[in-house]
């Protein structure tokens, strides 16, 4: 491999960028993942510090200012622009670092095999460390756009089965190098090792998953003006996935899920809601889960799901609040550069505290309230407490007919594959689909119709390695990252 120009590696590097988003829905071509950290690292090739952090910054703009476009929509470009500039510069961050790893490892290594292997290794280990750090940091992260949540329907998904979200990030870096350093020394034969690596991933099965047995559910979506921007009367919500769920009164229903929000009307405080759901509940014969706004005492506010007979029997609060959207840190810093912005999170919801698993009918399920279901220490919580099924219940309104809802239920349905459970993700707009453990879908409903899916859902309670070994995947990932790091920034010159 040459050594770009800076002049052509920066277009280089926004062609990079472009190719890791056309990986994601909705462009959906998984294979441009591979093409996109390939192209990353020769543009990467032979830059130092500085060059390679401007580089970075260039792929990561492109990359995240056209992933997440969505958030335009209604909010405009402040928030699109400080988002995807932040995630930019972290990008640009690790991306010096492999750049350290890429052009200073073979000096550390110089056999022929460590400089392919140790190498490569290193730098997809960087590469997945960046997207574990931001997954978390800062206001709890963004763990959106990572590699693996590209891969939902790709011939190596089941692979996260073994290896986690963080593993599958880290193979399809690791491929994507391996083929890097294997044309840069210039010795076609070595081209079989990622070749050889690619295929083993392919071959590889995936974890046996026992179903043990069904439960019956009803997912309804309401389609209704349930955004922030777009809304209907005070319990138009609640109405119309009433309207929805009556028509089956009668089938043989465990459990009916609606979405987050679904209940416009908190029945915790409203009697007309409660009265409504309890109504709704004996005349199908099931409990309902919903989503809605619950308060304290103490003027506390939870984004909750409740699980509905004649009263509510369970509740879990979103554990997770999203920054900027469902609270607001540091208000009066971020009011001072957009006020009108920052004004229209008019009220911080306080993170929950409750399990995230909760028993329906005898089935324990474990909740995701939106961007929870993008949150691997949520996931590892429902597993260790048990749950036999996911219920992803999400309110998209906000995002329109953008690609927001096909990139959540990507990740939604990798999730029910590195769990090995069944994902009821329903959303009040969609896309609303019911996800078997090994991916493929049972049931779906078209975004911006009415509709409802009456399923009987695979139980599972097999324990995939990704969730037995749970994080310790990705700080094993991140430790070989760093120590590779270190050892050669620590390397005497001779």
């Amino acid at each position: 491999m040459k050594r770009l120009n800076l002049w052509l590696a920066m277009p280089m590097s926004a062609l990079s960028g472009f190719a890791l988003q056309g990986a994601f829905p909705s462009t959906n071509y998984w294979p441009l993942a591979f093409v996109g950290v390939f192209l990353l690292l020769w543009s990467l090739f032979g830059r130092g510090v500085w060059a390679s952090l401007a580089v970075g910054l260039v792929s990561g703009a492109c990359f995240w200012l056209s992933l997440i476009n969505w958030l335009t929509l209604y909010l405009g470009p402040v928030p699109w622009l400080a988002l995807g500039i932040l995630q930019a510069i972290f990008f640009s961050l690790g991306s010096m670092l492999m750049a350290i790893a890429l052009n200073r490892g073979p000096t550390r290594w110089p056999s022929r095999w460590g400089r392919l292997g140790v190498v490569s290794i290193v730098v997809a280990s960087l590469w997945t460390l960046r997207e574990s750090i931001t997954s978390v940091w800062p206001y709890g992260g963004f763990s959106w756009g990572r590699l693996a949540q590209s891969q939902s329907e790709s011939p190596i998904a089941h692979d996260v089965t073994w290896v986690g979200t963080a593993g599958l990030s880290f193979i399809i870096a690791l491929t994507a190098t391996l083929v890097f350093q294997a044309l840069r020394e210039r010795h076609r034969p070595l081209l079989v090792v990622p070749i050889l690596f690619f295929i083993t991933m392919l071959v590889i099965p995936a974890f046996t998953i026992t179903v043990q047995g069904t439960t019956n559910v009803l997912a309804v979506q309401g389609n209704s003006r349930a955004g922030l921007f777009d809304h209907g009367a005070p319990g138009a919500i609640l109405q119309d996935h009433v309207s929805g769920t009556l028509p089956y009164a009668g089938k043989n229903i465990d459990m009916v899920v609606w979405p987050e929000n679904a209940s416009d009307l908190d029945p915790l405080e409203s009697e007309l809601a409660a009265l409504m759901l309890t109504t709704v509940s004996q005349k199908v014969g099931a409990p309902i889960v919903t989503g809605t706004i619950t308060t304290t005492p103490d003027d506390e506010y939870f984004n909750s799901s409740l699980v509905w007979t004649d009263g509510a029997v369970a509740q879990y609060d979103k554990i997770h609040p999203v920054p900027f959207a469902e609270y607001m840190p540091n208000r009066e810093l971020w009011r001072s550069f957009q006020p009108e912005l920052v004004d229209l999170v008019t009220r911080d919801y306080s993170a929950g505290t409750r399990s995230n698993v909760v028993d329906i009918n005898g089935v324990l399920a474990g909740i995701a309230i939106c961007f929870d279901i993008t949150d691997d220490q949520q996931a590892y919580q429902m597993i260790n407490s048990g749950a036999q099924v996911i219920l992803a219940q999400t309110n998209n309104a906000d995002f329109g007919k953008t690609s927001e809802n096909l990139q959540q239920l990507s990740i939604a349905r990798l999730r029910a594959i590195e769990t090995g459970r069944s994902v009821v993700n329903i959303s009040t707009v969609g896309t609303s689909a019911i996800i078997s453990p090994t991916g493929s879908t049972i049931d779906t409903i078209p975004a911006y119709q009415p509709g409802a899916m009456l399923t009987a859902v695979p139980l599972s309670s097999s324990l995939t390695p990704a969730m037995a070994l749970g994080r310790s995947i990705e700080w094993a990932i991140g430790a070989i990252g760093i120590i590779g790091l270190l050892l050669i920034l620590l390397r005497r010159k001779p």
